[in-house]
């Protein structure tokens, strides 16, 4: 047969091959049958294949998946592809890196209509299921006319002859006591719950123990089914509720006892969306535990008898003391404010009820001032509601002062639970401020949301700068960087993204007065309709320049002023919001001009372009000098 392969002669560039215009109305699955062979062991810069899902109406492709293993045989790749009622386009990416000897091949690309845990074990990549190797029981091949086991079935269920295939397992060469033989599913690349269902057939002498497990990606392993009828002469029906929020592998594993054990064969694996039993539980949605403070405490709440012990406040724009972290002149919490002065205090605020046996996220923000001593001032609790148990998850260790820092939990809990966040302190000498904001909350392990694939169109900064490059000819420029800017009284002291990342600032000790830096989008898809565009900026300093924003469209010299801001303007990141369209391809330019001082060290961060109108949008969109009330606080 034939392949497709990178051609390796352009150096450093990526060769793309994209698909005509596909539609899916329902959920379907692509498979992917691909090969990077490579002859030296470690390169430092690998070679990657990447497939993209380019949706008609989106400026940006999304990575589905990308692989730089490299192997000596043909791999397969499973993606779940939700239904849409946008057309949309896939396209393969190769990037060759700086390896020569490599070579990245795809042999077939199937889209077929279903759910990739599914199988009917009729074709030869059986769906990209796997068996486990073991030395003497594994899952085998049955059926097509093979006739090369003792415990062979007359017939398969899916074509119900002697032509079709299934998968089996058979005892006769169990060497050792409780030996298991596991197919392994592909994993499940979006979110599903419903019904599992699939045929078997058992016939044993001794017992067997024929199992169906679910495994995370932490290789936790969760058992959800298992034989309880001795005997099936006949293909049986099993069928059992399946959920899985975040990436899980079903396992079917087989543990003989001896050589005499039987056999079992399987086949048939379907889904179904809707539950085999007649449950109708909503699903829990994680977006309902979190809060920005924005409005009020959403879900949380606090015990009274505890006294007052956060309070909402907000901060007006100032050059001393930070405003909150979702846009800087908006609400977060605050424990201890003046007016709990006694000497010691304690403040818990409660989160809603989660449920049990699911592995959850925990992400929030705190900002720390004051404290003589700062380890214990602020830790988290998880709290079971049936048993009065409370379990520390976190607390704060050390952290740079007046720093909106992002803190990272994951938990899974077997009942039941609530997370409490609890600030005290001992001594009225010891107390300090504790500050809380965008508590949220997802499915999954924190460190599997880290490896997922980043949300198209989003800059953080954290490993690179993404879709911006300079545009350098003898003017200022950009620099990545973390924590504080090198001249004090000017620049953040640490990144808007976690407090401890990577932001773009113009240092302005190397530029003279009225210097401008430019930060430039590569060419982005132009669509039909509404953008919106959120970044954070921060403009602190006596002698803070410009920092405007532009749209440039292909084919035009003009460049459109969308937004601008002018002189110093808080000590906080600040969140600008833009709505802009534009149908043809188009760029979005960030300039920063020196001010007049080396006070005027301007820097951006966190970048986020979404399709459809904003949900909030700024009324001033060309401010200049200072607010009025720049320097009032209030709580």
């Amino acid at each position: 047969g034939h392949y497709i392969s990178v051609d390796t002669s352009y150096e450093g560039e990526k060769a793309v091959l994209s698909s005509p215009d596909l539609y899916s109305e329902e959920w379907s699955c692509v498979r992917l049958i691909y090969q990077i062979a490579t002859i030296s062991d470690t390169s430092p810069d690998p070679a990657r294949l990447n497939l993209y899902l380019r949706q008609e109406g989106e400026s940006f492709d999304r990575l589905l998946w990308s692989a730089k293993e490299p192997s000596d045989s043909w791999l397969i790749a499973s993606l779940d592809l939700m239904n849409s009622t946008k057309k949309y386009k896939l396209v393969l990416e190769g990037e060759m890196g700086q390896d020569k000897s490599t070579s990245i091949a795809v042999f077939e690309i199937k889209i077929t209509p279903g759910y990739c845990i599914e199988c009917d074990f009729e074709e030869n990549h059986l769906c990209g299921y796997a068996n486990r190797w073991n030395p003497n029981v594994n899952w085998f091949v049955g059926g097509g006319n093979i006739r090369n086991s003792q415990s062979i079935l007359p017939k398969d269920h899916t074509l119900n002859s002697a032509l079709g295939h299934y998968m089996y397992v058979d005892s006769v060469y169990v060497k050792h006591f409780q030996e298991v033989a596991q197919l392994i599913s592909p994993k499940t690349m979006a979110p599903i719950s419903g019904c599992l269902s699939f045929y078997y057939q058992l016939k044993q002498e001794s017992s067997i123990v024929f199992t169906v497990y679910l495994r995370d990606a932490s290789g936790f392993y969760e058992e959800i089914w298992k034989t309880d009828s001795a005997l099936s002469a006949d293909w049986a029906l099993a069928e059992v509720d399946f959920n899985a929020p975040y990436p899980m592998e079903v396992i079917f594993e087989v543990a003989f006892n001896s050589a005499k054990g039987g056999y079992v064969a399987l086949d048939d694996i379907s889904f179904s969306p809707v539950y085999c039993s007649n449950q109708t539980g909503t699903p829990f949605n994680p977006a309902n535990a979190g809060c920005n403070f924005e409005e009020d405490l959403c879900n949380f709440y606090q015990d009274h008898k505890d006294g007052p012990g956060w309070s909402r406040v907000k901060v007006k724009r100032n050059v001393y003391r930070a405003g909150d972290h979702t846009t800087g002149f908006g609400y977060y919490l605050l424990a201890n404010t003046k007016f709990t002065s006694q000497p010691g205090y304690i403040g818990r605020l409660y989160g809603p009820t989660l449920p049990g046996n699911l592995q959850f996220c925990l992400r929030f923000y705190y900002a720390l001032y004051g404290f003589f001593k700062m380890s214990g001032t602020l830790a988290v609790y998880i709290f079971e509601e049936n048993h009065v148990v409370q379990e520390k998850i976190w607390s704060v260790l050390d952290s740079p002062k007046g720093v909106w820092t992002q803190a990272e939990i994951s938990f899974k809990k077997p009942m039941p639970c609530k997370v409490v966040f609890v600030s005290w302190c001992k001594s009225f000498w010891d107390c300090g401020l504790v500050a809380l904001d965008d508590v949220s909350l997802s499915l999954g392990s924190c460190q599997a949301a880290d490896l997922l694939l980043p949300s198209p169109g989003e800059c953080t900064f954290e490993k690179d700068e993404c879709v911006f490059t300079q545009k350098k000819r003898g003017r200022g420029s950009w620099h990545r960087n973390r924590g504080p800017t090198p001249t004090s009284y000017t620049g953040p002291k640490g990144d808007h993204t976690t407090g401890v990342g990577y932001y773009m600032y113009i240092e302005a000790s190397n530029m003279v007065y009225g210097q401008r830096a430019y930060l430039v989008s590569r060419s982005l898809r132009g669509i039909s309709g509404k953008q919106c565009l959120t970044f954070f900026y921060h403009m602190y300093g006596a002698g803070t320049g410009l920092l405007s924003v532009y749209l440039k469209k292909e084919g035009d010299e003009e460049e459109i002023p969308l937004w601008r801001r002018t002189g110093e303007q808080s000590i906080s990141w600040l969140r600008g919001v833009i709505e802009y369209e534009s149908d043809t391809n188009y760029q979005i330019i960030f300039e920063a001009i020196r001010g007049v001082s080396i006070r005027s060290d301007t820097a951006i961060d966190d970048i986020l372009f979404q399709a459809g109108p904003c949900l909030e949008v700024e009324e001033i969109q060309f401010s200049s000098g200072y607010p009025d009330s720049l320097n009032e606080i209030e709580y």
